[in-house]
């Protein structure tokens, strides 16, 4: 993952956060993506079928001999095997519904994480923003109207694909409930089925499709490290606020640290554009307490309060390790 260490700043509430990389943020999209994938993979695994009659007592097969001259293979599984199913332990007229509408949740699950990626890079992609950039083809439209502009279009669509997929599933649990042996309440209903693996399939080929030179959407979007840098440093000197009172109290400091760093170092380090650490170190000029505790905040630590760019945690590791486990696991699955 060649954007595992590149330094992004994090976002929460819409606001700058802590520093993670864009591997990092792109690894939690791909683990549930992985996740999905298993679930998927297990549970077509688990779709069933039935051919057991008009109330799934298999009433005909017994009644006249059909079971009999099947021997030791039923006449169901040798139908159900030329297309890939298991016999459902028991049915009515139709088959139990829980085995379709897992495998059709996570294909909704799937759609959602696939909406996520949209909603990040859509957001990425503002002007004001800029870290990640769309592909553009030659002839391409950008606005309808607005000539500058080049609107995130294949990202919306994605995050729209979910919603009607969503809706659809709706669909599914209203069909979960059906009177006695069978009735036809569902029977119109179960046609839409199809629509979620459909609407899946087209956001998949969304991502997927290629351009004249073969190469794919997905692979052909930028990150632009100028803009990540720019927007990191907005915040640079006050992003480490949370380290910082955690690293008072770990000295000893008996105040309320988070309210000193919130209500004192935040605006001065603003005002005064210093680093969040010396800024305390200014404020523990006139307290006797806080001084004591910043000398006893280990050396390393100083240092690191000073490079927030270096405070990436696992960030990078744990990238590393998530596009390990979904190379490892598409490659077995092939």
């Amino acid at each position: 993952m060649g954007k595992a260490g590149t330094v992004q700043i994090g976002r929460t509430h819409g606001q700058h956060a802590l520093p993670i990389t864009v591997g990092f943020w792109l690894a939690t999209i791909l683990s549930r993506l992985l996740y999905n994938t298993k679930k998927m993979d297990e549970l077509a695994a688990a779709l069933v079928g039935k051919i057991s009659g008009a109330v799934g007592a298999y009433n005909a097969q017994a009644g006249l001999g059909i079971l009999q001259k099947c021997g030791q293979t039923p006449f169901e599984e040798r139908v159900l095997i030329k297309v890939g199913l298991k016999p459902a332990p028991i049915s009515t007229q139709i088959l139990p519904p829980e085995s379709l509408a897992y495998y059709l949740f996570s294909c909704t699950m799937q759609s959602a994480v696939i909406a996520q990626l949209g909603r990040d890079c859509r957001h990425l992609m503002r002007t004001e923003i800029a870290e990640i950039g769309e592909p553009f083809e030659e002839g391409q439209v950008g606005s309808s109207t607005m000539a500058h502009k080049r609107n995130p279009i294949n990202f919306e669509n994605l995050e729209g694909m979910f919603i009607r997929t969503k809706n659809e599933f709706g669909k599914v649990l209203d069909t979960l409930v059906s009177e006695h042996q069978r009735d036809l309440v569902a029977s119109s209903v179960y046609r839409d089925f199809p629509i979620i693996v459909v609407n899946l399939v087209q956001q998949l080929s969304t991502l997927l499709r290629k351009n004249d030179k073969g190469a794919t959407f997905l692979s052909r979007l930028s990150v632009d490290e100028a803009n990540l840098r720019r927007n990191f440093k907005m915040s640079a000197n006050v992003i480490l606020a949370e380290p910082l009172y955690i690293a008072l109290q770990m000295a000893g400091y008996k105040g309320d640290a988070h309210k000193l760093i919130n209500e004192k170092a935040v605006s001065l380090a603003k005002n005064a554009n210093l680093k969040l650490i010396d800024a305390v170190k200014h404020l523990a000029d006139n307290d006797a307490d806080l001084w004591e505790a910043v000398r006893n905040i280990p050396e390393e630590v100083i240092t690191l309060m000073r490079e927030p760019e270096n405070y990436i945690g696992l960030a990078k590791e744990k990238a590393m390790e998530v596009a390990s486990s979904a190379g490892s696991y598409l490659s077995h699955r092939e």
